[in-house]
């Protein structure tokens, strides 16, 4: 990241520049926000601006020129890359939510719930996963919205190493149906989930959760 960090602000602009390797990139040095459909905003500290996914998995050269104006522009604004420690993300989702935590807190030794997200449910036909009861379907479940999935892999792009937490096996799991997901739409991310994990999430409390996300961080170097 360091190297593609300095070919990127000074030099020959660098060719073959891939959409997941830019996105790693502003990850380690801010944020990335997805904004729906195909564009996402790229933050660095007060400098913001929107990029297009290209469907092809390199950026156009026009494109890399764009990034290194804008990357330039957050210049005094960004960390040095070298000291920024690797991002580490927990998911804990079934088919009714997602809860997302971050890195380990250095002061409060707890991790830092970054994002819950929730299917489009118009009807109500899901509750939240803590402290709830199966609900009954006709069939095995409340049928599937992609855009949940594809929100969470939004979510997830900044993050160096993931593991997935969740219930249930086959197209019961949403952790299955997310790793398949993600082999299929996002190679990129799907690499980097180190390890999964099955529990009987409807039986855990919030703190619980909270312990169980912690248990799979290590802690920042």
């Amino acid at each position: 990241m360091a190297v593609l960090h300095q070919s990127l602000l000074r030099g020959k602009l660098p060719r073959g520049l891939h959409w997941a390797d830019a996105v790693e990139l502003i990850g380690h040095l801010g944020e990335v926000e997805a904004q729906g459909g195909e564009e996402f905003a790229f933050v660095v500290g007060t400098k913001r601006e929107l990029f297009k996914r290209p469907h092809e998995p390199e950026f156009g050269i026009a494109e890399v020129s764009r990034l290194r104006r804008f990357l330039k522009g957050a210049g005094a604004e960004s960390p040095t890359i070298a000291h920024v420690p690797p991002r580490q993300m927990v998911v804990v989702i079934d088919h009714h939510a997602a809860r997302i935590f971050g890195d380990l807190a250095a002061a409060e030794d707890a991790p830092r719930q970054t994002a819950a997200i929730e299917p489009y449910d118009p009807h109500h036909f899901h509750h939240h996963l803590i402290h709830r009861k199966e609900a009954h379907y006709q069939g095995d479940r409340v049928p599937e919205d992609n855009t949940f999935y594809e929100e969470v892999a939004a979510a997830l792009m900044p993050a160096d190493t993931i593991v997935l937490i969740g219930h249930g096996t086959g197209k019961s799991s949403a952790v299955d149906v997310l790793i398949e997901y993600l082999k299929k739409h996002h190679i990129d991310i799907s690499r980097r989930v180190e390890a999964h994990e099955t529990v009987d999430l409807p039986a855990l409390t919030e703190p619980e959760i909270i312990s169980l996300a912690k248990r799979h961080m290590r802690e920042p170097i």
